[in-house]
């Protein structure tokens, strides 16, 4: 993930650890909440994407605990994570003043 560009299931994943650690559920709830609906991340999908953060260095994982006799385990943005979700950031929101910038300047195209 790292130097690469997201999808939108790791960007939104990521970006839920923002404010601070949080179990999978968690994760799948703000990062859907984010998305405005828009990501609706699979257990599947979730763990792989944390399985790869955590690879290159962008998350880290800590002890599982039990919760409401559920097994869970943190997840935690690190600051090289902050780092690639805020260039990844910085480029989203270019490549959108780019494409908005040329629909303006089509006759008749105006963006809202």
């Amino acid at each position: 993930m790292a130097g690469v560009e997201f999808r939108p299931p790791s960007y939104y994943a990521l970006a839920a650890l923002i404010d601070g650690p949080l179990h999978g559920y968690a994760i799948v709830r703000r990062a859907a909440e984010l998305s405005g609906g828009a990501v609706r991340l699979s257990t599947g999908t979730l763990y792989a994407v944390l399985e790869r953060a955590m690879a290159d260095g962008l998350v880290t994982a800590a002890e599982p605990y039990v919760e409401r006799g559920r097994k869970r385990r943190d997840y935690t943005l690190t600051q090289a994570g902050r780092l690639a979700l805020q260039a990844e950031a910085v480029s989203l929101a270019q490549a959108a003043e780019t494409v908005t910038r040329r629909l303006r300047g089509r006759a008749g195209v105006v963006p809202t």
